[in-house]
């Protein structure tokens, strides 16, 4: 895969995060946020858009790994309260696990290593390889927090873990913690 794709791709996903949060600045800045049921009043009036876009934007932070997944769960949690946040992310994080998965399985080491700098592939291959069973072990980090998930994803697609067993790792495992970080901001949110 083309250096130049991934570039692509980084820039196009840090374009729409700016957008949307200038979009917030500017409607905060209009006096729009006074309280948390007014930023969810305001995010609702997007319709399906807004869950729409935290699900894509998930998607993508797996992807391209540029901000930790938890903000995104942070951000679900306070604009759709803690279950229609567990249903964004969740369909995000997973969607974006699995397309991780796909594309390291068809483009190979050189799209991992592109995205695992600094000797992490080294590293994450090492352990990977001494690994027993590397579906106990790919389940149990997906369940942890603050995991490495999204590099796990891609290195999962190299190996000789089978798709249908890696989605199913992700369905069963992934919930866990995005329920976790959904309930917990949410509480904060409140």
């Amino acid at each position: 895969m083309k250096k130049s794709i991934i570039q692509i791709s980084t820039y196009l996903l840090v374009f729409l995060l700016a957008f949307f949060v200038l979009m917030l600045l500017k409607a905060w800045s209009g006096g729009e946020f006074d309280s948390v049921e007014s930023f969810q009043a305001y995010m609702l009036g997007y319709g399906i858009f807004a869950p729409v876009m935290l699900a894509l934007f998930q998607a993508a932070q797996v992807v391209i790994p540029v901000l930790p997944g938890f903000l995104g769960c942070a951000a679900g949690a306070v604009m759709f309260g803690s279950v229609g946040g567990f249903w964004c992310n969740y369909i995000g994080i997973s969607a974006g696990s699995i397309i991780a998965f796909l594309l390291a399985r068809k483009y190979g080491t050189e799209i991992v290593k592109e995205i695992f700098k600094g000797g992490k592939y080294d590293k994450w291959a090492d352990r990977a390889a001494r690994s027993k069973s590397y579906a106990a072990f790919m389940f149990a980090a997906i369940l942890l927090p603050l995991f490495p998930d999204d590099y796990l994803c891609y290195l999962s697609g190299l190996t000789k873990l089978s798709t249908r067993k890696f989605i199913c790792i992700i369905l069963l495992g992934k919930p866990w913690c995005i329920l976790a970080y959904s309930f917990g901001f949410s509480l904060i949110g409140s």
